[in-house]
């Protein structure tokens, strides 16, 4: 990714309905299937510039929250921002013991040029203690790939089945999967596929008015109710996915 567009990515991160909406999915993932949140140790791997790592100390009560960024200069920004212990590293080499956590959460990294799926994922499990939570985020359909993600340093974009699929070559267990960010799909679509990227600018994924913040953001969130009730939508821009360590 281009220092500029890193730059500009960060600095939406805290107030972006997309963040926002992201780092409350990552949350509820992993509450419905963790043990106990309480007192859990907790990896980030591929933690950016620490904005999940910030929202998720205070909602973890009391669990040791650790990221690994391979950005040097990320992970700095990650530590002063969260407060968490954040390592330059690997995701593909995780400095860490096995067994070390009781959940680990990865978002939109396996998809960036240069990372090896299989090794992480065989990482992340190692790393996992048994019944420990594995959550994922990736971005959904081969076909949606644009100059967003070209800008983002994504390499590829996933099918359900194929996070299944991968996830249970990996050797976790029990994999739950859903679609997300489905009822704002349609502007993704327009927006990426039909119409042109503004010079400069090939990511839409920004700081927007504050009107259309709030709205998004409002989409988000009744998404996320739904599939509280069972009542995820079938498709979305994204794919969140859960699995455990046997």
């Amino acid at each position: 990714m281009e220092a500029h567009e890193y730059e500009r990515l960060a600095a939406a991160e805290e107030r972006a309905w997309w963040f926002r909406g992201l780092h409350a999915n990552l949350l509820a993932a992993w509450r419905a299937r963790a043990d106990d949140a309480r007192a859990a140790r907790v990896l980030d791997a591929g933690c950016g510039t620490g904005g999940f790592l910030k929202r998720l100390a205070p909602a973890a009560h009391g669990a040791f929250c650790c990221g690994v960024e391979l950005d040097r200069a990320a992970a700095v920004t990650a530590a002063g921002k969260s407060g968490a212990a954040i390592v330059a590293g690997q995701i593909e080499r995780l400095p860490f013991p096995d067994r070390s956590f009781d959940a680990v959460f990865s978002a939109d990294v396996l998809c960036h040029r240069g990372v090896d799926e299989a090794l992480a994922l065989a990482e992340f499990r190692r790393c996992l203690r048994p019944r420990g939570v594995l959550v994922l985020n990736l971005p959904a359909y081969r076909w949606l790939y644009s100059a967003h993600d070209v800008a983002v340093a994504n390499a590829r974009r996933y099918g359900a089945r194929e996070v299944r699929r991968a996830l249970e070559g990996a050797g976790f267990a029990e994999p739950r999967l859903r679609h997300w960010n489905a009822i704002l799909f349609p502007l993704m679509v327009m927006r990426r596929k039909i119409l042109p990227s503004a010079p400069g600018r090939a990511s839409d994924v920004e700081l927007l008015p504050s009107p259309l913040e709030r709205l998004f953001h409002g989409c988000v969130a009744l998404e996320a109710a739904l599939a509280a009730c069972g009542l995820g939508l079938p498709f979305g821009g994204s794919i969140l996915a859960t699995a455990v360590r046997p």
